[in-house]
């Protein structure tokens, strides 16, 4: 009997609790405002929650599409000299010995300028094997493919190409910043090579400027060392931790360096703007709960009689807190589930369909790259239902601490 008792009572009370939960989110002609404040938190939060990862998926986006192209054209990993000559064909056939899961491309560079008419244009030559340099270069790769690279001949990025409005097959000048003696003065090396197609990396800098000819025709014209390289370029598709491996098989004169270490400083400044946007945004779900801070003490207040009249027949402080509590629950889960679902859904119009077209000569493409990461998203939800909980607390123990005897004397 007194176990039936119990489980009496346990119903009796989620039965009221439920009832007056239901009573306190019916709207309340007598005060509209305390409805209306509800509504815009409920509605304050679901926008909020739908910027947050709207923004966060594309800065995510962005930065995963710089990552993507900057490790293209800057290499996973790259051997470069700090003494010359100290990166030859024995250490390259080493590496390619011990590692033989990774790809390595040596290359000759210089910087020079290209001219074509009376327009001039700074630029850096590679001088590479393109056979080689085509394995671990997925944008030269597709530049060469079905083409044969002969002597003297060349591709450049797209930008540079259309400049100076060249021809496949044209030739095109390049001036050198090592000096050939002629006569009584020295004179600039001055080279021409043939245009055989172009390359779009997606991005202006290097379309710009960059350059690739065959290894030996950059040898002769910059005169250099038989088997000595200015560098090799490394494929690795866990360059984070070849490196490591790598670094213990070089001598104190060669140097090796990650993508990422040569654009430190520039994914550094994207990752913290990434972070303050996250606050800032984080800020619309604060203003919104405090649409919830107010709703609910404006239903305290109205509904002191209730919760005396509660009190009185023997529902405890705690039982009290939880009505309140669950009160703000509602409204700051429910905003949050509403803004997850247009969240995700602007997300999939954005991948889906062109509706913010970008310059592709700015930023390497014309479609918004958007991608929204789990932590981000994990990061965002658990921002919102903290602030929530935070903003229903006061309320509810407000509502708990509500004196019984004062009520029923004044009211």
């Amino acid at each position: 009997k007194w176990a039936k008792k119990r489980d009496f009572g346990k119903i009796m009370k989620k039965s009221i609790t439920s009832f007056i939960i239901k009573k306190f989110l019916r709207f309340d002609k007598e005060q509209p405002f305390i409805y209306l404040s509800a509504i815009l938190a409920f509605f304050g939060i679901a926008i909020g929650i739908m910027v947050l990862m709207v923004t966060m998926a594309i800065m995510n986006g962005t930065y995963k599409e710089f990552e993507r192209k900057l490790s293209t054209m800057n290499y996973p990993l790259t051997i470069m000299p700090l003494y010359s000559n100290s990166v030859d064909k024995t250490l390259l056939e080493n590496l390619e010995l011990k590692y033989p899961e990774l790809l390595f491309s040596p290359f000759l560079s210089s910087q020079a300028i290209a001219k074509s008419g009376a327009r001039m244009e700074g630029a850096i030559l590679f001088g590479v094997d393109f056979i080689k340099e085509a394995k671990v270069n997925s944008i030269i790769a597709k530049a060469v493919e079905n083409k044969k690279i002969k002597k003297f001949q060349m591709i450049i990025g797209k930008t540079l190409f259309d400049e100076f409005n060249l021809t496949e097959g044209e030739k095109l000048t390049y001036i050198f910043t090592n000096f050939s003696p002629s006569g009584i003065s020295l004179t600039p090396t001055l080279k021409r090579f043939k245009t055989i197609g172009h390359f779009t990396s997606g991005l202006n800098a290097y379309d710009k400027a960059y350059g690739f000819t065959d290894i030996e025709s950059l040898r002769r014209v910059l005169h250099s060392k038989k088997d000595v390289y200015d560098g090799i370029h490394i494929y690795s598709k866990d360059p984070m931790n070849d490196i490591n491996r790598i670094k213990k098989d070089l001598d104190g004169s060669i140097q090796i360096l990650g993508w990422w270490q040569q654009n430190g400083n520039f994914f550094s400044a994207l990752e913290m703007e990434k972070r303050a946007l996250f606050l800032v945004l984080m800020l619309i779900i604060l203003v919104a709960s405090i649409n919830i801070i107010s709703s609910l003490l404006m239903t305290v207040m109205h509904r002191r009689n209730d919760i005396a009249l509660l009190l009185s027949l023997g529902t405890s402080p705690r039982q009290i807190k939880k009505i309140f509590l669950t009160l703000g629950l509602i409204i700051g889960l429910g905003g949050m589930a509403m803004g997850i679902g247009l969240g995700f859904g602007s997300i999939y119009l954005l991948q889906t369909y062109d509706i913010v077209s970008l310059p592709a000569d700015v930023y390497g493409s014309s479609k918004l790259p958007v991608d929204l990461d789990t932590m981000d998203f994990i990061y965002t939800v658990f921002g919102a239902i903290s602030i929530t909980l935070i903003s229903a607390w006061y309320p509810a123990h407000k509502a708990s601490k509500t004196n019984l005897l004062q009520v029923l004397r004044n009211e």
